[in-house]
């Protein structure tokens, strides 16, 4: 039986470091073996600039939830923690939401939550999170450069996502990087 080509997109990574709340996106859309977009947006800020998203997976998918979220995060009035466990609870008894294929990492100053389907909710220990296909490397080279460099959050970010575009192949260097000002 042939299997169909996969979507695969993405590698997004949130750090919070030295008092900077960063989240980094690239803009890499492939389907199989095609690189279909180069330049897509998967991050973006939220409520007013305080809260960053950003997601990995079915992109028709994750908009649907970047619009719950949202609309979670307007009636919690950003709080994030608030509107991350309504979006979790939400996604994973409603039956139309239980099949979208992506996942969140939201963040505002305070806090870091990965979301997902399976009504996981995720608060990283060390304040770095990634997902998406080259979530591995973004991750691993994140938390060298925390421990073995003095570099800010959004420049350990930058080179992060550097690092995940040279090894990954669903990932590019076409970065979108947010930050909370």
């Amino acid at each position: 039986m042939k299997t169909q080509p996969v979507f695969r997109s993405t590698t997004i990574l949130g750090v919070r470091h030295k008092g900077q709340t960063v989240l980094a996106g690239d803009g890499q859309v492939s389907f199989g073996s095609t690189v279909l977009k180069a330049k897509a947006k998967k991050v973006r800020a939220m409520y007013k600039g305080e809260v960053l998203a950003g997601f990995a997976g079915a992109a028709a998918d994750a908009f649907t939830l970047f619009e719950k979220f949202e609309q979670h995060l307007e009636s919690a009035r950003g709080k994030l923690g608030k509107a991350a466990i309504e979006l979790a609870k939400e996604w994973r008894t409603d039956r139309y939401l239980r099949r979208l294929e992506a996942q969140l990492v939201v963040m505002d100053r305070e806090s870091t939550y990965l979301i997902s389907g399976t009504g996981d909710l995720i608060e990283p220990d060390d304040e770095i999170v990634a997902i998406g296909s080259g979530s591995g490397y973004a991750l691993a080279a994140a938390r060298a450069l925390v421990q073995h460099s003095d570099l800010d959050a959004r420049m350990i970010a930058e080179q992060a996502m550097r690092i995940a575009a040279d090894i990954c192949i669903y990932t590019n260097d076409h970065l979108t990087i947010e930050e909370l000002q």
